[in-house]
């Protein structure tokens, strides 16, 4: 397996994986991914497995932060080791850093809850733990995970303010709330 930094020849495919991976409300525009990781602000890691694209990772740090803003495995090499794999080389990559991730509360009820279920465990497996506080972006809130100690509001606002930037930053909502 190898994972490297992406490609200017990599983009349309991974772009493909990454709309397909996350649904519309939980997906930034492509174009941003791409500028921002072209700008030093991300990082943006593709995986590959026998010459081809399997996955994708995508990490904004700040200070010993590193934030898996996304995540994902094609969905025809899930359930075959891949993604323990690739994360695991991600963590060790970030292993300087509290490396933490937003996913689906698998405890609320919804149409996909099993896979939510599955995903949690997942991250779980791979040693993450939850964190104590929830993500708000734009209208969307999440559960956290993370591999180190909590990551503080103040914190991840700092590491989302850098991301986006003037003027983004006053109209996305990026925010730790407490885990009710």
């Amino acid at each position: 397996m190898e994972i490297r930094k992406i490609q200017k020849s990599d983009y349309k495919n991974i772009k493909a994986l990454y709309t397909g991976a996350f649904p519309a409300n939980e997906r930034a525009p492509f174009h941003l991914l791409r500028k921002r990781a072209e700008q030093g602000r991300a990082d943006f890691w593709i995986i590959r497995e026998e010459g081809k694209n399997i996955g994708l990772a995508y990490l904004v740090t700040y200070k010993d932060l590193a934030y898996l803003f996304y995540y994902a495995i094609d969905s025809s090499y899930r359930g075959k080791g891949y993604g323990t794999k690739a994360l695991k080389k991600v963590m060790e990559i970030y292993k300087d850093y509290r490396l933490f991730l937003a996913l689906e509360d698998w405890r609320e009820e919804s149409e996909n809850k099993v896979q939510r279920i599955k995903r949690h465990n997942f991250y779980l497996n791979c040693g993450l733990h939850d964190l104590p506080y929830k993500l708000k972006e734009a209208d969307v809130i999440f559960s956290i995970m993370g591999t180190g100690s909590a990551v503080e509001p103040e914190e991840y606002k700092a590491l989302m303010n850098r991301y986006v930037s003037l003027p983004m930053k006053y109209f996305i909502d990026f925010r730790i709330i407490k885990d009710e």
